[in-house]
Formats: C-alpha cells, structure tokens, sequence
C-alpha cells in the first residue's frame, strides 16, 4: 500500500506529512471506478491521468536510462481546504479495497498547520480528552441478599427519576388541601436526548430521533425524553401529541420562538420542559454559531432569517442584567405562558458559580430544575482552545452541588441534571450512574447517541468532525439533500429504541448488586468508590485500591 501524495507546486505548501490523514491506495486494486471520488466531502481525492518518468540505472553502463509510463489513478488534495477528514466514506464504497485514510501520526507538526489567515482552528464534535474520570468509578457495595430477590433479569426496578421541583410531604399536602398551586412535576426516563437542535442536524435526523422517543414512550413504555436545543422544530411537531415527548429550548439568539409562541393556541398537549440556556460546558461564555453552510431555506423559515447567512447568538442574554434577575423574569413568564402547568429551568456552563446560581434558584418557587453542563461537554462549532482549556469537570461541580443542598435539607426539592461527556469512551450507562450516586437526577447525552443511533464518525483523534460547516458524510448534520437522504429515520429510530432497551438493562444489572429496586439510588455516594486518592478525597467518596 502506498500513500496517494500530491506534488507541491513550491516549496513553501503542504506536503502529505503535514496533514492529520494521509489516504492510502492500492493501484494494483483500484478499477477506476470513481465512487471514492465521489462521496468525498472535502474533495480531499481526485482522479488523474499524467505521464511518469521512471528512472532506470544499469550498472554495467556509464549512462543512466529512462522509462515512462501512463499513471491513471487517484490522488490526494494537499490545500487546506481540502484536506481529509478521515471519514473513510471512501473505503465504504471501494469494492475492491483499495483505498482508506490512515491517521497521521506527528500530531504536533499537524497542529502548528491549522491556523490560517488569523483564525484560530475550529471544529465540532467532542474535546480532545482521550480519558474519563467517571469510566474509573467502580460501583462496590453489595447486598448480600440479591439473590434471587433482585434479579436484574426477572424482578421489577423502579429506574425513572422526576423532573420539576418536589415539594415535602407536608408541604404536598397543606397545598393540596387548600387547593393552592402545585408546581409540575414530569416522571422521565433518567437519561436524557441532549440539545440538538433543528439546523444543527438534518431533518432526517431529528424525524428518526423522534420517531425512537415515540417508540420508546408508547410501545416500550420507557419515558424518553428529547431537548431541541436552539432553534424550534418543525411547525408540526408544535401541534402534534408528540410535544409531550420534547423539551423546548430557548436560549440567547430566540431563534424558533416566534413559531413556538404562535403554536401555543393550537397544541395538543404541554411541551415536556422549558429549557433555558445561559451556557454549554463545550464552548462556556460564548453563544452559539449555525455557520451558512446550514442555513437553509427550511431552517431560514422557522427561524425568521434571511437564507444563507450565519446565525451567530449573542454570549448572553441580552434582555437580561443577571442569573438573579433571569430567575425572576424569564423562569416565570414562560410558566406563565403555560399557565403554570410546564416546569422551567435553565441549562448553565459547569463553573465554580454554579452554587451560586443554584442557590438562586432554591429561593424562587417557579424554578423547577437544574441543568449543569460539563467541560467535556460536544458542541457542532468551538474553537479547540475553548474545548481543550475552558470550563469545569462536571464530576466536582454537581459534587459540590449537591452537597450543597443536602446541607440546606433541600436535596430532594431541586432536582440536579448532568450533562458533558456522559458516555464519550462508550460507558454511558457507567458514566450516568456514577453522576446520579454523585447527585444526579438524571443525565443528558448528545453525542453518544449520534454515535450509536446513526453511526457519526467523529472521534477523540479529531477524526470527521466537520458538524459545523454542514458536509457530514452520513448525513446527520447537514442540511444539504444531497448528504442528509443517505440517512434513514426509520434505521436511527430503531437503533434509539435499542439503546435505551440497552441502558435500561445495564441500569438493572448496577441496581441489583446494590439491594436497589423501588427507587433510582440518587445521592447513594457510599455505593461508589474510585482508584484516585485525589478524586475519591475531592468527590467526597470511597478511595479504593
């Protein structure tokens, strides 16, 4: 196998080693079929036909001779722009296999060649962490009376947790009696479809992804649940019963709300949740971007912009002058718009002003929930300096969270999500139950389910991750037709259906062991331990070795 290399046209471009993918190719394989070329999404290879000097020596003479071929084969783009991405469409369509990309291995020299004309190197998908604190947290207090009373495989487990605020018993009661307002409460599944939203991916995408809620809520009786993220969904969605099966985001550009609003007369049934967003753990402090590529005249439509332009959000919300008085504003006058019968609760960057917020949040009735994105939280668009170097682990921060609610007794009132690379080495149902023993109400899971629902190729090596500039090779975040039809809903609905009959059973097989079955073992911090010394003395749990 011989790499497909590209002559530089001086001597200042790029060469083959300068590139994170290198594509390699088999001449004596390749039929010229040209399929390879065709479903790059960089353009990265190309076909050609050029006249090759071969040099040829003969010892015996004084004279160096000379042969010449016709070479027609394949070769590799050496500009930026074109660049491989390591997708490997172009393996999945070789018959023959001749031809796949191969990692580069001089990270360091590949690095320094992503700045160009001033802007710092960005990129969608995940952070470039190749390890997880929460996939070295052992669950290791065993009843010795599970069996066979707590067969995971045979005996009934209560595994859904609450979202909205939960009042004390008494307090239930005094105003349940006086007929007094109680605020709502949603029983859901603990692992939650992250904020994804409609322009971030394909419609095919988001359709099979709401097929598989659907799915799992009226025939497997698993209470899914999906967040939009930023930017609505489709009008329909808005009137149809499936609204009760979504979370509504809205966050610092509003883009959707004009058709959400608009909807409200005519819907069927209350959305799941409200979310607000103030930050995400992947790109803290800044707003989100849905770059133009994406922008099409489906998406230009529902968020009331003109087509083919980027859609940049401002870092905050611009209505507001702080969390206090956001608590105050926004929490409330979206329960109002729903008669008080929705809960409300906003989404933050994992910081160490996220007590601060939470506290606010304690004091105010209307505020249902809390929802706290971790620094290895994904993102479609961040600069790599955001990703690698800006946020807080979400371990520590929903630590410090909860133990700062148990020590005002209000640990059972606001409920705490997680969310930031839940699942990011494979181990969601590990990873989600670690954060629900740490405090946890519930996770929410992105990327993971991009992965094992519609096969993203995006990687910890930085492999794909083009999410931002809309030319997924399979189709889940792009808008162009072209791309986003290679993807079916059908298939990404049953595969969401099978990771969470997945998870549900892994849920089953931590509880059992546990002696846990009437109720989801939130808080059960001295059922964990963990190998660090420094992490199980900085989680406030077991050191074990």
């Amino acid at each position: 196998m011989v790499s497909i290399q590209s002559i530089p046209s001086t001597p200042s471009s790029l060469t083959h080693i300068d590139l994170q993918w290198i594509v390699k190719h088999r001449e004596d394989r390749c039929t010229l079929c040209g399929k390879c070329t065709s479903v790059c999404p960089r353009e990265a290879i190309y076909l050609t036909y050029r006249r090759q000097r071969m040099p040829k020596l003969d010892i015996l003479r004084k004279q160096r001779g000379s042969e010449y071929r016709t070479f027609t084969g394949v070769r590799q783009r050496m500009a930026k722009a074109n660049r491989c991405i390591g997708c490997g469409m172009c393996a999945s369509v070789c018959p023959n296999e001749a031809i796949a990309p191969v990692p580069n291995g001089n990270d360091a020299r590949v690095r320094m060649m992503q700045n160009e004309k001033g802007e710092a190197a960005t990129r969608g998908g995940r952070r470039n962490v190749r390890y997880s604190l929460l996939d070295k947290v052992m669950f290791n207090r065993i009843s010795m009376l599970t069996d066979p009373a707590l067969d995971a495989g045979r005996h009934e487990f209560e595994l859904n947790t609450l979202l909205g605020r939960v009042l004390a018993p008494d307090e239930y009661l005094r105003r349940k009696l006086a007929g007094e307002w109680i605020p709502p409460v949603r029983e859901i599944f603990p692992f939650v479809i992250g904020s994804m939203s409609f322009g971030a991916l394909s419609p095919n995408m988001w359709l099979g992804l709401l097929q598989g809620v659907a799915y799992c809520n009226e025939v497997l009786g698993i209470p899914v649940v999906m967040a939009t993220g930023e930017g609505g969904c489709p009008p329909w969605v808005l009137k149809s019963p499936y609204l009760k099966y979504i979370i509504l985001q809205i966050a610092s550009g509003y883009f959707g709300w004009d058709e959400i609003i608009r909807a409200i007369p005519e819907m069927q049934c209350e959305p799941a949740a409200i979310e607000i967003k103030y930050g995400q753990g992947a790109k803290p402090g800044d707003g989100g971007l849905l770059m133009w590529f994406k922008v099409s005249k489906l998406i230009a439509r529902l968020r009331g912009v003109p087509e083919g332009v980027d859609l940049p959000s401002p870092p905050v919300h611009q209505t507001l002058y702080s969390i206090e008085e956001s608590v105050m504003k926004m929490i409330q006058s979206l329960s109002m718009a729903w008669g008080f019968k929705v809960p409300v609760y906003p989404k933050i960057s994992a910081s160490t002003s996220a007590k601060a917020v939470l506290n606010n949040l304690v004091r105010n009735p209307y505020a249902s929930a809390l929802l706290i994105d971790g620094v290895d939280g994904g993102t479609g668009a961040a600069y790599n300096v955001s990703m690698d170097a800006t946020g807080h682990p979400i371990a520590s921060c929903l630590r410090d969270c909860y133990l700062d609610l148990a020590k005002q007794g209000k640990q059972n009132e606001i409920p705490i999500f997680a969310a930031g690379g839940v699942g990011k080495n494979g181990n969601v149902t590990q990873n989600g139950m670690a954060l629900i023993m740490m405090g946890a109400s519930g996770v929410h899971i992105g990327k993971y389910i991009m992965q094992s629902a519609a096969g993203c190729l995006g990687s910890e090596r930085n492999r794909c991750n083009v999410c931002n500039i809309g030319i997924c090779p399979k189709g889940i975040t792009s808008q162009n037709p072209k791309l986003y039809r290679r993807l079916d809903p059908d298939k990404v609905a049953e595969r969401v259906a099978d990771t969470f009959m997945a998870i549900r059973t892994e849920m089953k097989k931590i509880m059992a062991p546990l002696g846990r079955s009437q109720s989801l073992p939130i808080g059960m911090s001295d059922a964990i331990g963990i190998e660090d010394a420094d992490a199980a003395k900085r989680l406030n749990i077991k050191y074990i070795c």
